[in-house]
């Protein structure tokens, strides 16, 4: 595991590198990203802005999406995985944000987790990235990211998770979910990771590294 001062150091290099990193889904309110993160359940961040470009200038808010119905909103979000379902828990989701919420997305946990189609990982990319506030969803890339570089040792992602929270200083919380995410995304990939291009190939404790 990586010690305090290095993890200090992999996360300052991370920042200097991107200082304002964000998620790569295409949103302009907390109700577009929380649909948009909904769609993105093993799918990717590309096809899920293909699908919100065409259905966000016809319905983009609990209302509008609930007047398409499950079967028209299917007709938009169709090429993406599971859409059946995430049409279903869409339609229920906006139901109970008209119906307890003022058609206003919530900002707590439990609020948001009550929502159909939300479970934690949702909830904690809403709550970082809408709101603002200091929690890590892990993904796959993050659970491998972190127990690659040493910052976690875990089999579930839940103790991934608060590995990260008890481990990642508080300077560098609200952005580590971002930059961990880009790092498994475009560097540390599952197959082959990129070591050579790596910022942080020093510090980081994997056994298997990419030979240059």
């Amino acid at each position: 595991m990586l010690k305090k001062h290095d993890i200090v150091e992999l996360f300052t290099r991370l920042q200097h590198h991107n200082p304002h990193p964000t998620t790569e889904l295409v949103y302009q309110t907390p109700f577009e990203l929380l649909i948009a993160v909904i769609l993105s359940a093993q799918a990717t961040d590309v096809s899920v802005n293909k699908a919100t470009a065409q259905l966000y200038p016809i319905a983009n808010t609990p209302e509008a999406i609930l007047a398409l119905g499950v079967d028209g909103l299917k007709n938009y979000i169709k090429t993406i995985g599971l859409y059946n379902a995430k049409a279903e828990n869409i339609i229920k989701t906006c139901q109970r944000l008209i119906s307890d919420h003022q058609s206003q997305v919530p900002s707590t946990r439990a609020e948001l987790e009550a929502l159909a189609g939300v479970g934690r990982k949702t909830a904690n990319v809403v709550l970082n990235t809408a709101f603002g506030q200091p929690t890590i969803a892990v993904d796959t890339h993050i659970f491998r990211v972190a127990n690659r570089l040493g910052l976690a040792k875990s089999d579930s992602v839940e103790g991934v998770e608060q590995q990260l929270l008890k481990k990642v200083p508080k300077q560098f919380t609200l952005d580590a979910h971002h930059w961990l995410i880009l790092h498994g995304r475009y560097v540390c990939t599952a197959r082959s990771p990129k070591c050579s291009q790596c910022l942080v190939a020093d510090l980081c404790q994997y056994k298997n590294k990419t030979p240059q």
